[in-house]
């Protein structure tokens, strides 16, 4: 095989290249998978539960929780931690059980979603979650701007003071993500050091407040003022510990203007910066690709965090309303709680007041710091899956311990764009949003696997349902509106353009689709639901098994047969000839990929069905018995005629790619002895004996009729030219359009010239087809046309045509109906003097045409034809061809009883139809319109 040559990558082929090639990447996995191991080192504490915890005991914490309190008041902040925690809740139960399915890679959340919904919904949601911790990192870090300025930033004493302003605060911000950046550069190692350092002073913080509450004597304290950020100006208030009337006056809401956004805050308003707090239960979930056992240590680390996280905020938001630290009169209590610098009433109150800033500080750090490493991890694992092609290349880069340094690098310069920002409020709705469109997915994500009952989904963790899920994507969903239905209506849409954009350009990967799963799930109950004996004529349509010996020559005909179908079931059948215990396996496995990848590169909707027999009979009888299920099963075969016209190969030239590259395409090859494909069959360079004779080829119609199926023989469909003849009917010449194309029908059945009558089921059925094929988007420009066949002077000729036009009235037909004149035709039929020509035996007796429910059944082959009067029938067909059709439809009799004429019937069908154009040979023999409702 050449250089040159196109190879199709399959997981089971009969040859032992691609098996090497399949056993080589296998290893290679495995190596890799080795390799991995080897270099996790992180376990649940370290891994899980301190980043988790760390992320969710952030700036808000500190920062936020008077903010919350004091707008909510009690009723309703305890409304937003149970919303927040039941949302948060409803997530983790569906991480767990994702998380407990299988092994995990790196990319946490992007690694769950996408290994389940496949790479359209993971890639998409993967970047949702990639920009979220973007922005969160960014949050975190103006939120410690924000906690810094207080302190340093008003004069006390003879201490230096930090200028202030916008730009500084930009400037404070970028020095503090470059030490974040510096911690997440060396590595999740060195991160899971320092986050512990860091959860030991934040525990200390928070359990210095939690004593303070109970130990610190009432005093006084001093409150920055409101009216704007950069303000000096003071006012004092006093603490006065546990108070009855304390709790009773911060019970209800008292919203207020925000002073940093000048917008009013509501409770959904207030619920975004709140939630922010809780976003965290995804931070064990990024380290997967660093812990020993992603699969024991996420369920446990990230509930344990959350049940800690849940008591620690519902203790503090209660003692915070109980011990009236928003001690003042109710106008100095509003003013207070709007101010977004209010963590420091916690430590003026506190036993010791540094640990609250220390605590604050570290707290802010931490969450940066697990934003910043995690939007990385989920930054690397897009780029190794090469969803979005090159354009991640260089994320992938990694340094010797394997720490991901370009996508830190890539998600420090994100952030560092997001700092500009300058204000936490302006972005903690964005950030929420974000946060939620991504649990929302994960519950989605859970969802899905049960809903596809797939055997494989048994995961370890037994407590969540189906019910879980909807009610975490209900309750997603719902808060991402009430927050803000234009952020969430841009991200939803945001989200959908990538999934687009991955569906059409991205590789086609091999972690499966869930969709495939639950489409299964629904064919089969719907299959199942399809029930053949309540068939009914007027709910008829084709559905067409496409006889194809060499599909490369075939392009024309498929593409037709595909318009023919309307919405019907369409099976492209290939008979291979051979003896299975002859061959060493399954000759199909290495080429059933190309015929789909052909299937998808002529965009037809087809499904593939391929045999192996002995004989084409034999193989077509096959696919007849076993295509299909249950209800959808084909009802007609169509088969390319039987002559010496030499196949042209129509892909000479061109290499078609599998499904394995990524992509369905027809690439240019300049090596014309190269085939389109390997494995594909090919078109013979010269003649050669055909794989089964004219009897066995008529044999297969009288098979497929006996069968009850309808019968169709495609002829010179090689010259048929679909985009040429579609579009002709849609050009302009001026002012005047151009009429579209024609289809020709021709009911009658010219081999029984002797027969009384246009409306036998097998007229019909042709007529059926014709109406069906110009009903399709495409070929609804064509125009019918209806030929009637009469003998001049006869008395019955009006009564005839006026009995047709009132059958096509009430079948709904639109049609131009036109006499022709055969008298000189039908002259020829009754001059059978010294038998000349190839004579058919009549197979039945004129007596025993019959007529049921108005419909006349003609016998088939009834009378003796000679080749001068089958020639003359073909010069009266091509004589009425102005102007060209694009297509005729012409009766095909049943074959004789009698298998010796079966060459002198094929000989007559050959006369009838030669140099007719594309032309389709129709028998049927079932009924398929009626006129009733």
């Amino acid at each position: 095989m050449s250089e040159k040559t196109p190879l199709l990558h399959y997981r089971l082929t009969c040859n032992t290249g691609p098996e090497l090639t399949d056993t080589v990447v296998k290893m290679d996995e495995d190596d890799r998978r080795a390799e991995d191991q080897t270099s996790r080192k992180l376990g649940v504490v370290f891994g899980v539960v301190i980043p988790t915890l760390l992320a969710m005991f952030s700036v808000v914490v500190f920062l936020r929780i008077g903010f919350v309190v004091g707008q909510a008041g009690l009723y309703q902040s305890i409304a937003m931690f149970l919303v927040a925690y039941f949302i948060i809740t409803m997530t983790v139960l569906s991480v767990c059980a994702i998380s407990t399915n299988g092994a995990l890679d790196a990319g946490g959340a992007y690694y769950m979603i996408s290994r389940a919904l496949g790479p359209e919904f993971g890639g998409s949601i993967g970047i949702m979650f990639f920009l979220a911790n973007v922005c969160g990192s960014a949050l975190y870090i103006l939120g410690l701007v924000e906690a810094i300025m207080p302190t340093f930033g008003v004069p006390k004493g003879l201490h230096h003071v930090l200028p202030s302003g916008y730009w500084w605060f930009l400037l404070y911000g970028t020095v503090l993500l470059f030490l974040c950046f510096i911690v997440c550069l060396v590595g999740a190692h060195i991160y899971a050091k320092a986050t512990f350092v860091i959860f030991i002073i934040v525990v200390t913080a928070l359990a210095s407040i939690f004593i303070s509450f109970f130990t610190v004597a009432p005093v006084g304290v001093i409150l920055p003022d409101t009216s704007a950020l950069n303000s000096t100006s003071m006012s004092t208030a006093n603490y006065t510990g546990f108070r009855l009337h304390t709790l009773e006056s911060n019970l209800f809401s008292n919203y207020t203007v925000d002073y940093t956004t000048d917008a009013m805050m509501s409770f959904a308003t207030v619920f975004a910066v709140m939630f922010n707090g809780c976003t965290g239960i995804m931070a064990g979930s990024n380290m997967s690709g660093d812990l020993k056992n992603p699969s024991y240590s996420i369920p446990r680390g990230t509930l344990a965090a959350v049940l800690i996280t849940f008591i620690a905020y519902s203790l503090l938001s209660l003692l915070s309303l109980v011990l009236n630290i928003f001690h003042c009169a109710y106008d100095k209590l509003t003013n207070y709680v709007s101010n977004i610098l209010d963590y420091s009433f916690l430590g003026d109150i506190n036993i010791w007041p540094p640990m609250v800033t220390l605590g604050i500080y570290s707290s802010a750090m931490s969450a940066a710091m697990s934003n910043l490493i995690g939007a990385s991890r989920i930054l690397y694992a897009l780029s190794k899956d090469n969803l979005f092609g090159g354009c991640l290349a260089l994320a992938k880069k990694t340094s010797q311990s394997g720490n991901p340094w370009v996508s830190v690098l890539v998600s420090w310069l994100l952030v560092q764009v997001v700092l500009f920002a300058g204000k936490l409020n302006t972005i903690a709705g964005i950030v929420t949003i974000f946060f939620l469109l991504v649990y929302a997915a994960v519950n989605l994500a859970c969802l899905a696997m049960e809903w596809a009952s797939a055997p494989n989904f048994r995961p370890s963790f037994p407590c969540f349902t189906w019910h879980t899920c909807t009610l975490g994507i209900l309750g997603c969903l719902v808060m991402m509106f009430l927050i803000s239905s234009i952020y969430a209506f841009v991200s939803i849409a945001f989200m959908l353009l990538l999934l687009m954009l991955i569906h059409y350009l991205g590789p086609i990967s091999k972690w499966g689709y869930i969709s495939q799963a639950l489409i299964f799930h629904q064919v089969r109950k719907y299959l199942l639901m399809l029930d053949v004996r309540k068939d009914h004529v007027k709910f008829w349509r084709p559905q067409v098994l496409l006889l194809i010996k060499n599909p490369s020559s075939c392009m024309g005909l498929m593409t037709f047969i595909n318009d023919l179908k309307k919405s019907g079931l369409y099976v492209l059948g290939h008979v291979k000839l051979g003896v299975l215990d002859e061959l060493p396996c399954d000759p199909f496995q290495s080429c059933y990929d190309s015929w789909l990848s052909l299937v998808d590169h002529l965009k037809i909707k087809a499904f593939v069905n391929l045999t192996l027999a002995e004989s084409v009979r034999h193989g077509v009888q096959n696919l007849l018995f076993i295509s299909g299920f249950g209800g959808m099963r084909p009802n007609t075969l169509v088969l390319g005629f039987y002559d010496d016209c030499f196949p042209q190969d129509h892909l000479q030239g061109e290499i078609l790619l599998s499904a394995a590259h990524g992509v369905d395409a027809v690439c240019s090859n300049t090596d014309p002895e190269e085939q389109c494909s390997p494995f594909l069959p090919s078109v013979p360079a010269d003649e050669r004996p055909k794989d089964l004779k004219a009897e066995e080829y008529v044999s297969v119609i009288a098979d497929a009729v006996k069968m009850g199926k309808n019968v169709t023989l495609a002829r010179y469909f090689n010259q048929f030219k679909r985009d040429k003849v579609l579009w002709s009917g849609r050009k302009t010449r001026g002012h005047r359009k151009v009429t579209g194309p024609f289809i020709d029908v021709w009911p009658l059945n010219l081999l029984l010239p002797d027969s009384r009558g246009y409306v036998d089921i097998c007229s019909l059925f042709l007529l059926q087809l014709a109406c069906v094929l110009q009903e399709t988007r495409a070929w609804n420009q064509a125009r019918l046309r209806l030929f009637l066949c009469v003998e001049a002077g006869c008395s019955l000729q009006e009564e005839e045509e006026k009995k047709l036009r009132m059958m096509l009235e009430e079948l709904r037909i639109s049609a131009q109906v036109q006499m022709v004149p055969w008298d000189h035709v039908v002259a020829l039929h009754w001059q059978r003097e010294g038998g000349r020509g190839n004579l058919i035996e009549p197979a039945h007796s004129e007596n025993e045409i019959q007529e049921e429910d108005g419909i006349q059944t003609v016998p088939d082959n009834a009378s003796r034809l000679t080749d001068e009067y089958v020639c003359a029938v073909n010069s009266l067909i091509y004589g009425h061809s102005a102007p060209q059709p694009a297509v005729r439809f012409l009766y095909l009799p049943c074959p004789p009883a009698d298998t010796s004429l079966y060459r002198a019937y094929l000989h007559q069908v050959d006369l009838l139809s030669r140099d007719l154009g594309p032309t389709l040979l129709v028998h049927g023999v079932t009924p398929v319109v009626t006129t009733d409702l």
